[in-house]
């Protein structure tokens, strides 16, 4: 299993009821829900992987069941993991949640890929 499919509808059910326009796509083996083009939460095998920015970063980490998002050799700032701590409780889900959703508009989108001509 590449993710976990309660997870991944948890995550769904939240940006539902809360009428957020949001997207999946097929991502790093699991789920990225994409709110105004830019990625916001993923479901990555049992963890939930959330874009909260550098500001709030450093007091996240402090929280039980969240870790840095290691990408090869060093931390990306402002990207945390979720462990089932972090997450098992619907509130404490939506805390993680809301914190990527707010910090959303102020993400930078990834640049567009070029189409390669032949």
């Amino acid at each position: 299993m590449a993710y976990n499919e309660f997870l991944a509808e948890r995550v769904h059910r939240f940006f539902t009821d809360n009428k957020v326009a949001f997207r999946i796509m097929k991502m790093m083996g699991g789920l990225c829900y994409m709110v105004n083009e830019k990625m916001c939460i993923g479901v990555i095998e049992e963890a939930v992987m959330a874009r909260i920015g550098t500001e709030k970063y450093e007091a996240a980490l402090l929280k039980e069941g969240c870790e840095e998002k290691i990408d090869s050799i060093r931390a990306m700032k402002g990207y945390v993991f979720l462990t089932e701590d972090a997450t098992d409780m619907d509130a404490d889900l939506a805390y993680w949640l809301q914190l990527a959703l707010d910090f959303n508009p102020l993400a930078k989108a990834s640049p567009k890929k070029k189409k390669k001509t032949k």
